[in-house]
């Protein structure tokens, strides 16, 4: 008898679409143009603006069975992330999303009970691979990169595919969920999706004249959503 012929390497998971949305009307419109997960987000307040839980309950209803998240604000140490994540524990959302600066006590931080928490790392405090084991020491579910400054600039001016590479592999060794956001334009997902991540994260790059604040095109989701599986399909030409 031959021997078995051994399997090639396993293809990483697919890369999901993330669309972040402001209101009910918005959530609706991302889950039927093919959001995965359908993200609660104020996007005039900033980089991570939290709304409030009735508006992220409504989302959430609204999202028709898609995964959903929502961005529970920018803490300025572990007591004040641990009362912002405490305050959308009951919102419905799947994950909660908060910002972990390089100063925040990990070990000091009690997460609430509710949802599995997403932390987000900014790009321009250059997060690498080494900070991945001591977030899922301290139990985060998950770790995403975005950018704190929306003045143009996208997660690639920040830092380079190899360093992103290096990020996305360091979740999967440390079995949580991975993300890549920050000011992404549709033409970034043939440079990103080959690092699988676990989401691609946008909001601007989807919305009329690439206004983070206008709202979202669906046209523009559906095609953010065609890139990613056709870069699935055919990862060399993604």
């Amino acid at each position: 008898m031959p021997d078995p012929v051994p399997p090639g390497p396993a293809r990483p998971p697919r890369v999901r679409l993330l669309v972040s949305v402001r209101d009910a009307g918005e959530a609706a419109r991302a889950a039927a143009a093919g959001a995965d997960l359908v993200d609660a987000k104020d996007p005039g307040r900033g980089a991570l603006g939290a709304l409030p839980p009735a508006a992220v309950r409504a989302i959430v209803a609204a999202a028709r069975g898609a995964q959903t998240s929502a961005v529970a604000g920018e803490p300025r140490d572990a007591a004040e992330a641990e009362a912002l994540l405490a305050a959308l524990a009951d919102s419905g959302a799947g994950y909660l999303k908060v910002a972990v600066p390089p100063d925040l006590d990990l070990a000091g931080l009690r997460r609430p009970a509710g949802p599995p928490v997403i932390a987000v790392l900014f790009a321009e405090d250059a997060p690498g691979a080494a900070r991945v084991p001591a977030l899922a020491a301290a139990g985060f579910a998950g770790a995403m990169i975005d950018t704190r400054s929306k003045d143009g600039r996208r997660l690639t001016d920040h830092l380079g595919p190899a360093h992103l590479a290096a990020f996305t592999a360091a979740c999967r060794a440390a079995g949580l969920l991975s993300g890549l956001a920050g000011s992404l334009a549709l033409d970034d997902i043939p440079v990103l999706a080959p690092l699988a991540p676990g989401y691609l994260g946008f909001r601007g790059g989807l919305c009329a004249g690439r206004d983070r604040r206008a709202g979202l095109d669906p046209d523009r989701i559906a095609e953010a959503a065609r890139r990613l599986a056709a870069a699935a399909r055919h990862p060399a030409a993604a």
